[in-house]
């Protein structure tokens, strides 16, 4: 996921696709709890997708408030 496909996305949509992320985010947590995550590097590329979905929002946030 890049910042070009967030900036087309609606609020809505960003808050839809941050929910499913923050369940993986858990899901993955979880599994490496209990010894069953193989893909460690998965976690790392949820929580980063985490953070730009934020970055989107804040950013589309201030742009209507500034308008």
């Amino acid at each position: 996921m890049n910042a070009k496909e967030l900036t087309a996305k609606t609020p809505d949509q960003l808050r839809d696709d941050l929910v499913a992320l923050k369940k993986e985010a858990f899901n993955l947590r979880f599994r490496q709890a209990t010894g069953q995550l193989e893909n460690t590097a998965r976690m790392r590329i949820v929580r980063r997708d985490v953070a730009r979905i934020k970055t989107a929002l804040n950013q589309k946030a201030a742009a209507a408030a500034a308008n």
